[in-house]
């Protein structure tokens, strides 16, 4: 490479010192920091201190916050605050509130037992997670408007960076500290939870203080009464160009074909999504300690899932976006089958390690696959709306679903409850071959047709 060509790369590479995106990455950690708290790692949590996986199951009801953020999207961007925006400005002070609100929700549950109080531990965690979507809802708007296009890429990428560590420590970090601090291994320790929970509370800071040390996106609002959060007919205006209009252009271009499409982005991770409810309890129930299920299950498996989705993105550009789908599919429902062995096995660390390779090789495969196929559906006008709302409703009905799968371990056991995520999976690979069948070239013509 020609000295010239260094010097030029060095000289892009200083985009990522831009006092902005270098916020992002702190920012993102505090965006990935709260949902594993209240899903993932929580269960962990909670099957130790005995609560049934019913319960459990239940409880993982509180995620699809996440699913629904949609719905009060429009007052976090048009309702100002009291106080808080004349003070911080109007994507600052949403984003300040949902962080003190989480730090302080997560305090709570960092002086809760499960074992004693577990209405006050859902009490908590439905706070963190309505306003770990409210900070999502917040910071996207945020990241748009606080620096020009040439710089949203390398927003995009520190965010990423920022909440895949988030994600690492609220998982392996967690059951880490707690497996330290735990003075008695094999019993049920609440302190050392507790603790591990303080910490994270602790670690909300990063995202506050960075709230309070950027500046508020240099964008000019619309004033007029018509603008006014408070002015019905503005609101319902706005709902009309923000969500109706991008569910009907979706519509107009694929007609009677948008309902196999919906019913694909609905149920194309059902199987992982159901299955990963139980994970954590199942590791327990099998005698896996802390240490061994952190370093395992959420570091390994996090570079393996990373590795799958490069992967995936190799195969996208060989075959396509519809091959490498209906393999994603194919590999995400069979991998599900190596929990039943591991299930045979008892406490078999290398069994968990080839199990977790394979699980998350084939996850990373079809999330590649899955995010390419969603882009692929979404008009340049309507594109961040419309996979806001595509991803939405590819979480709705597993969670639901979700939600009963203590109940089915507890009538039917493990090896069942795996085989039955595995066979969730046939109808998705029905649905990607009806799909694949769609032609796309006159789909994307219809928009022109129609427009006046």
């Amino acid at each position: 490479m020609k000295p010239g060509a260094c010097v030029s790369w060095l000289h892009a590479l200083r985009i990522y010192l831009h006092p902005r995106v270098a916020g992002m990455l702190l920012l993102g950690f505090s965006a990935g920091l709260p949902m594993l708290l209240v899903l993932g790692t929580l269960s962990f949590w909670l099957r130790e201190a005995g609560i049934d996986r019913a319960t459990i199951g239940h409880l993982s009801w509180v995620g699809l916050a996440y699913g629904f953020k949609w719905v009060w999207s429009p007052l976090v961007d048009r309702m100002p605050l009291p106080l808080l925006t004349r003070w911080l400005g109007r994507r600052r002070a949403w984003l300040f509130l949902s962080q003190l609100l989480i730090g302080i929700a997560l305090i709570g549950i960092a002086n809760t037992d499960p074992a004693e109080h577990l209405s006050n531990l859902v009490i908590f965690a439905l706070i963190v997670a309505f306003a770990s979507a409210t900070q999502d809802i917040a910071l996207d708007a945020y990241r748009i408007e606080a620096v020009a296009l040439r710089l949203q890429g390398a927003m995009a990428a520190t965010y990423q960076a920022g909440y895949r560590l988030a994600m690492i420590l609220a998982s392996a970090g967690v059951l880490w500290i707690a497996a330290a601090l735990d003075t008695s291994p094999g019993e049920y320790s609440a302190f050392s939870w507790q603790m591990a929970y303080g910490f994270m509370a602790g670690c909300m800071l990063i995202g506050i203080i960075t709230t309070l040390l950027i500046r508020e996106p240099e964008v000019l609002v619309d004033q007029s009464p018509s603008a006014s959060a408070n002015d019905a007919s503005g609101l319902l205006a706005w709902l009309q160009s923000a969500v109706v209009a991008p569910f009907r252009d979706f519509i107009v271009r694929y007609g009677y074909h948008a309902l196999l499409i919906l019913a694909l982005i609905a149920v194309y991770r059902i199987s992982d999504v159901v299955m990963g409810i139980m994970s954590n309890p199942f590791y327990v129930d099998m005698g896996y300690t802390k240490d061994e299920v952190a370093t395992i299950s959420k570091v390994y498996g996090v570079i393996m899932t990373i590795l799958g989705a490069a992967i995936g993105g190799v195969l996208i550009a060989r075959m396509g976006v519809i091959r490498t789908l209906f393999l994603g599919a194919v590999l995400s429902a069979a991998t599900n089958l190596l929990f039943v062995w591991l299930a045979g096995r008892g406490h078999d660390v290398n069994g968990l390690i080839f199990t977790i390779s394979a699980d998350n090789l084939s996850a990373g495969i079809a999330s590649s696959a899955f995010v390419a196929y969603l882009s692929g559906l979404t008009h340049a006008a309507y594109s961040a709306t419309q996979y806001a709302l595509f991803s939405s409703v590819m979480l709705l009905l597993p969670k639901f679903i979700a939600g009963f799968s203590g109940e089915f371990v507890d009538a039917y056991g493990y090896e069942l409850f795996f085989t039955g995520t595995a066979l969730l999976g046939m109808p998705v690979l029905v649905l990607v071959w009806k799909a694949g069948r769609i032609d796309f070239a006159k789909t994307a013509e219809k928009p022109e047709k129609t427009s006046h």
